[in-house]
């Protein structure tokens, strides 16, 4: 038998139990991953608006940014990928990119607003949504409420691990983040999303629970309660796709694979994974897209 086709023995289970920090004000409470992760002052938490119209405004903005961030990172294919956030006054409404236009020039008034049906009500007119995008992020807003933005795109390393079928292993630290129920994969391709029951399928194979999804020769897609988390959830799940190819390319020259053990991966998810944490995960990508473009995707 090939040496990529032998399973390796699973980790050792681990022998030390994972406590949370206790708050240093009150020592029965337990810290929030943000807190423990701050050494000193602890990093403020998700902003809070005053008027839907503030809200929104930063919404546009960081999802301009992301737009750029994942232009910088090598995530364009054609007219392919889509970012969609959920416009904070009215739930059944979702802001996303115009088709045609590059990730790197985008910018907050570029932005279509979109109903469930499918209609532009506002933001951009002058050119249409992806309607496969369209027909993607609809079915999964309907089907998790609690998902404001979902990411997806044909980043290379996407794209090369979903022609295995397989989720990413549980292989470093940072892929913890989508332990468990978090991470989803989607069995199915039956080639350009333009069908409403795709749609349903994909959101049915996402859960009540996942973050990230693979879609079988496909790519990725990426759920978060901001722009900001689905965001950096996508850069993630793109690098760990990218480490996994690497790993499974030693591996078939038989080094064998340590995973990490499940409370290991169990608990580095619960101290990482919150949607405060996930949406500082991204600030530094976006605060250096601001600098070099001098704000210019806020317009």
């Amino acid at each position: 038998m090939a040496p990529s086709a032998v399973s390796p023995d699973p980790a050792p289970a681990s022998k030390t139990k994972m406590l949370v920090p206790k708050s240093k004000d009150d020592p029965t409470k337990e810290q929030t991953p943000l807190q423990a992760i701050s050494q000193g002052v602890c990093l403020p938490g998700i902003p809070l608006f005053s008027s839907y119209d503030k809200h929104r405004a930063w919404i546009l903005a960081h999802m301009a940014g992301a737009f750029r961030v994942f232009a910088r990172k090598g995530f364009t294919e054609g007219m392919s990928g889509h970012i969609s956030v959920r416009d904070p006054e009215h739930a059944d409404r979702f802001w996303t990119n115009p088709l045609g236009k590059h990730f790197a020039t985008l910018k907050a008034s570029d932005m279509v607003l979109v109903d469930y049906d499918g209609k532009v009500v506002g933001g951009n007119t002058s050119r249409p949504a992806n309607a496969a995008g369209f027909l993607i992020h609809s079915a999964v807003h309907k089907a998790r409420p609690d998902v404001h933005a979902a990411c997806h795109c044909h980043g290379k390393a996407g794209k090369a691990w979903s022609a295995f079928g397989r989720k990413l292993e549980m292989i470093n630290q940072d892929i913890c983040y989508l332990y468990g129920e978090a991470q989803a994969l989607y069995e199915e391709f039956g080639g350009v999303v333009l069908d409403e029951a795709e749609g349903k399928r994909l959101a049915a194979a996402l859960g009540p629970n996942g973050k990230g999804l693979i879609l079988r020769n496909h790519g990725l897609l990426t759920v978060g309660g901001t722009v900001d988390e689905a965001a950096y959830l996508y850069t993630l799940m793109e690098r760990s796709c990218e480490v996994q190819l690497m790993v499974e390319a030693a591996a078939a020259n038989g080094i064998p694979k340590i995973y990490v053990d499940d409370d290991a991966a169990a608990y580095t998810f619960k101290m990482a994974s919150d949607a405060e944490s996930l949406y500082w995960e991204f600030q530094p990508d976006l605060e250096y897209e601001y600098e070099v473009s001098d704000g210019a995707f806020e317009m």
